[in-house]
């Protein structure tokens, strides 16, 4: 089977409210309510790790209290002081179960991103199965090379910005994120820790226009908006 695991311990700052980010409301759930609905319907997700401060938990524990995630196996892991550090927790709460097998596939979202679908992180763990990686990025075609504040050429082909969840063979992601915390390596993201330290592929497949991340307080509008907007039942 698969995990998700949702991380949730950041602080949020610049969206400006006393309350984590991933903990606001939104269109009748709290932001990460959103996100662990949508692991939860994932055929072959069997376990989902919900990545939090110890500040959260009855945040937390209001969140899982919703019935979109009735009969959801949802284990709870307190965060570190950053994302490597979180999802090497989170990994870790689930290292006896991949030793075993028991788990062969590991999918990491950013709980800020609570408009994923079931459908796009269903393709992220087909093509993770099939290739031993994948993440979800959309192509641009706006983006320049630029030298102190001059533009320094045209502008940049095959450029794609990165979305979650993230999906690997959970094997070489544990041991990946062993290895770069015994060598006090931060990557970006989880691809960027395995291009680090594995030799597994990593496929870039479509991602979705609508999986925003929530960073600024008119992100949450938009959301909102796309939320009404859309009359998906993938939500």
């Amino acid at each position: 089977m698969a995990a998700g695991v949702v991380l949730a311990s950041g602080s949020g700052t610049r969206v400006g409210s006393a309350v984590n980010k991933v903990f606001l409301p939104l269109s009748g759930r709290r932001v990460v309510g959103w996100s662990l609905a949508a692991l939860a319907g994932v055929a072959g997700v069997g376990v989902l790790v919900l990545v939090i401060r110890p500040r959260d938990r009855a945040l937390a524990d209001e969140v899982l209290a919703d019935p979109a995630l009735a009969g959801a196996s949802v284990e709870i892991v307190h965060g570190g002081a950053s994302r490597q550090e979180s999802e090497l927790l989170a990994l870790r709460q689930l290292a006896g179960r991949i030793s075993t097998g028991l788990i062969d596939t590991v999918l990491i979202h950013d709980a800020a991103r609570p408009l994923v679908t079931s459908t796009l992180a269903g393709a992220v763990l087909r093509a993770a199965r099939e290739s031993g990686g994948a993440i979800p990025g959309l192509a641009r075609d706006d983006l320049v090379p630029v030298m102190s504040d001059t533009v320094a050429g045209p502008v940049l082909d095959r450029v794609v910005t990165v979305q979650t969840p993230q999906g690997f063979s959970a094997r070489p992601l544990l041991a990946a994120y062993e290895q770069a915390a015994a060598d006090g390596f931060v990557g970006t993201d989880t691809a960027a820790c395995m291009a680090r330290y594995s030799t597994v592929p990593t496929r870039c497949i479509e991602g979705d226009e609508r999986n925003i991340k929530i960073t600024y307080p008119h992100d949450v509008e938009i959301a909102e908006r796309l939320l009404a907007d859309t009359g998906s039942t993938d939500w």
